[in-house]
Parts: C-alpha cells; structure tokens; sequence
C-alpha cells in the first residue's frame, strides 16, 4: 500500500524535473536556426505534408482517427492470475507498477523509433517528407500508450488534448514550458476548465518539425542519414516519452494524494 510520504517525496522529484525543464540551453535555441535557412530550399512538398500534419492533429484531437490504439495490449501487462485488468481499475494499482509498464512501452517504442529513422534515412531529403509524419504518428502513439499505464483514457477527447500539450512541451522553448506547466498543474481541479482553451496548437507542427534543427541537416544527405535518422529519431521519442511520463505520472500522483485526503 502506497503511503502520503512516499507520494508526496514523488511529487517533489517531478517537481525538480519541471524545474531542470524551464532552463532553456543556449544550443536548443540555435539548433532551430538552420530550419529558418532550409525552409527557403526546402522542395514544395515537403511543406506540403508538414501543413498536412495541421489537419491531421486538429482531427486527431477531435476523434482520434487512425492514431488511437488498442488499449488491450498495454493492459495485458497488468494481468493477475492471467485475468486482464479493464481501464478503469489501472488507477488503483501502485506508481511502481504503472512506472514498469511505461518503461516497458518506451524501450519499445524508441527501438522503433531507431530503425525507422534509419529507413527513413536512406533517400536523404525525399524519405524526409515521410518521416516527419511517421515519427507524429508514432510520437501520438506513444504518448497514448503511456496515458493507459497510467489509468487515462486517450478514447476521451480532454485527454487527447492532454496529449498534445504533452507533446508541444517537449519542444517548446523555456517560456513555452512554464505556460503548459501552468495550464497542466490545474488539471487534477475538477472545476477549472483546463482543456476548453487549447491555443496555439498548430505551434505543435512547428516546434515538431524545428526540433530536428542542424542535427537533421545530415539526414538531408543519403545513406549518411541512416545514422543519424537512427539516432534522432531515437532521442527524439525519449524526449517526448519522457514528458509524456512525467506529466501524467504527477497527474496520477496528484489525484492518488487527493483521494488519500478525501478519505480521511
């Protein structure tokens, strides 16, 4: 049985992640340089498919579409006694567990991650245009995926907006950070209507797309782009694996302490 201290030394420990978040590297700010230059020689329709991906996240947040995943899989790994737990009972089991199956979702999916930076790396800028997309997809997926071992339904339009700020806080800059903390610390108020003011989602493809920065130059250039889309792609689910964790693992913390309260 979990206790208080245990969850509230937890929250203390996201609490200095969220810190070490806000400080803002001078290199993150000039890795996004380059994409300022390469947009001028950038071939029409790569920025035709970026501009896609607008319509693509505005339909995700109001069904899903084809990036909602199956849940049974990720609920298998909480089985008992081979009995498959459903959804709404994942919230009762201890952190620890919910942290083991997360952990085990992200080496999964940033192996993927590897080898299909690695594919996508062979044709130099013409794969490009299709790994931008891919790696959405698979960063949607991901992020869905660790909203289940944490108990959330993704089938529920607020959390795919969760999600999505999620994933626009793993590229934002330092001021972008602290706004998303500030929207995102007030979720676990019942009242507070975090999720009906979702703006500026579009800067998500942007941020997205700019986070690739200098360090994506290489895959610009064939075959040499097999190493670094492997190793890009790689960092880059790790990266938005672990905001994805810790967002909704103090979420879950959070509610698991007002529920503690609730009961006394």
């Amino acid at each position: 049985m979990e206790t208080r201290e245990f969850l509230e030394e937890e929250l203390k420990k996201l609490e200095c992640w969220e810190q070490e978040q806000k400080d803002l590297w001078f290199w993150e700010r000039l890795g996004r340089l380059p994409f300022k230059i390469l947009d001028k020689l950038t071939p029409s329709f790569i920025h035709k498919k970026v501009g896609q991906l607008l319509d693509e996240i505005g339909s995700y947040i109001q069904t899903g579409g084809q990036y909602l995943v199956q849940e049974q899989k990720i609920l298998s790994k909480f089985a008992q006694n081979d009995t498959i737990p459903p959804l709404e009972q994942v919230k009762h089991f201890p952190i620890e567990t919910m942290d083991r199956v997360c952990d085990e979702i992200v080496q999964s999916r940033t192996t993927f991650a590897q080898y299909q930076g690695a594919t996508t790396g062979v044709g130099g800028i013409f794969t490009l245009a299709i790994d931008i997309p891919a790696l959405l997809g698979l960063a949607l997926k991901t992020l869905q995926e660790i909203a289940i071992a944490y108990g959330y339904d993704p089938k529920e339009k607020k959390e795919r907006i969760f999600i999505i700020k999620c994933l626009q806080f793993s590229s934002a800059d330092i001021v972008g950070k602290k706004a998303i903390l500030e929207q995102l610390t007030s979720i676990h108020h019942e009242h507070q209507q975090v999720f009906s003011q979702l703006q500026g989602w579009r800067e998500v493809v942007v941020t997205f797309r700019d986070q690739y920065g200098w360090k994506k130059l290489f895959q610009l250039i064939p075959i040499v782009g097999i190493i670094f889309g492997a190793i890009l792609n790689k960092s880059m689910i790790e990266g938005i694996a672990e905001s994805g964790k810790m967002l909704y693992r103090k979420r879950r913390i959070l509610e698991k302490l007002s529920e503690m309260k609730n009961s006394v």
